[in-house]
């Protein structure tokens, strides 16, 4: 866990049919800035995307480490992954067709960076647009949002995060009103983390996300945590 950062924040549950599928790790960031990232910030990228082409250029996504975890949570929950691609792997399978990441705001491209980085699908969120207690879930019928390209999400019988208001966040796309923005100085990541590599695997993951957000967009942890 970040030095620094407080236990409390977002009340977050889990769904009980999920438990002993799924662990979040949940981080929350405030003073955001948004101005563009230093040059430090795309060297950094540029070196993972050199590490990942020259070790794994050729073979199939499954056999890449972290990918096949994560489809395996998938489908514990019911999800084609090769379908509806958990958002870690877009990033890779982009990522290993030479296109490189796509550029967005400072702390999207941070958090995407970590996210291709450890193959582990996150949900970024503003921090202001949530209203009251988090849980995490199974969609109902006839769920679903706008998301963040505009198009409609389903959420059916897929793992979602909701608050007050309903869903507005999922492994594979995330919700327009959530979205983080060019005013966004607030943040909520939730890293979703398949149980087997809810240990070391998941506090290396947010501790690289935290210490890249305050060294990238100048942000200040406030609350770290694991869930179960």
């Amino acid at each position: 866990m970040p030095s620094g950062a407080r236990t409390q924040g977002l009340a977050l549950a889990v769904e009980d049919s999920l438990r002993g599928t799924i662990a979040l790790g949940v981080l929350e960031a405030e003073g955001i800035d948004a101005h563009a990232l230093p040059p430090a910030f795309d060297g950094e990228a540029e070196a993972l995307i050199a590490r990942l082409l020259g070790r794994h250029a050729g073979k199939p996504p499954a056999d890449i480490p972290g990918v096949a975890e994560t489809r395996a949570l998938f489908h514990k929950l019911d999800v084609d992954p090769t379908r509806t691609r958990p958002s870690s792997e877009a990033l890779l399978r982009r990522v290993m067709q030479g296109k490189g990441l796509p550029h967005v705001n400072p702390a999207v491209d941070v958090c995407n960076l970590c996210s291709l980085e450890h193959q582990l699908p996150l949900g970024l969120y503003d921090r202001d647009e949530i209203k009251g207690d988090l849980v995490v879930r199974a969609g109902h019928p006839g769920e679903g949002y706008t998301g963040i390209r505009r198009q409609r999400v389903n959420l059916a019988g897929r793992l979602l995060i909701a608050d007050d208001n309903g869903p507005f966040g999922a492994p594979t796309a995330d919700s327009a009103h959530t979205a983080v923005k060019t005013r966004t100085r607030n943040l909520a990541v939730v890293v979703y983390c398949p149980i087997e590599r809810a240990g070391q695997d998941l506090s290396v993951a947010l501790e690289n996300i935290a210490s890249r957000l305050t060294l990238y967009c100048q942000a200040r942890v406030s609350a770290v945590r694991v869930v179960r």
